[in-house]
């Protein structure tokens, strides 16, 4: 698959500005991947090349993902298809969205009386 990046289009600062303002959010460098976690768990992973993040998602909504909005989304590697993930082309997404997946992600993680400081 060719992703075209536009100009403008969601980058790696983006994700780490929204990702640095969530509580309890830190981030690190694991195998030439930035990823951000709260404690041990990792709720966006950026690949290398940073073309593409994967992000935390409930395991039992990812194919109707994948399905609805396959030239965003795409599965994670065979190795993390057991957790609650799925990847997305970061220049097939917009702000706004990119910002939604990540605070949704985080939310996956953190205790609801955290998750409910951020709106």
């Amino acid at each position: 698959m060719v992703v075209v990046t536009i100009p403008g289009m969601v980058t790696v600062e983006l994700i780490r500005a929204v990702a640095l303002g969530l509580p309890r959010t830190t981030e690190h460098l694991i195998r030439d991947r930035v990823k951000f976690r709260v404690g041990s768990i990792v709720y966006v992973a950026i690949s290398p090349d940073e073309t593409s993040m994967g992000f935390g998602f409930p395991k039992e909504e990812r194919a109707a993902l994948i399905k609805a909005e396959p030239e965003k989304f795409f599965m994670p590697r065979p190795s993390d298809e057991r957790y609650r993930w799925v990847q997305a082309w970061l220049g097939a997404l917009d702000e706004e969205e990119a910002r939604e997946l990540v605070i949704e992600a985080w939310r996956m993680c953190v205790p609801k009386k955290i998750s409910a400081l951020v709106p």
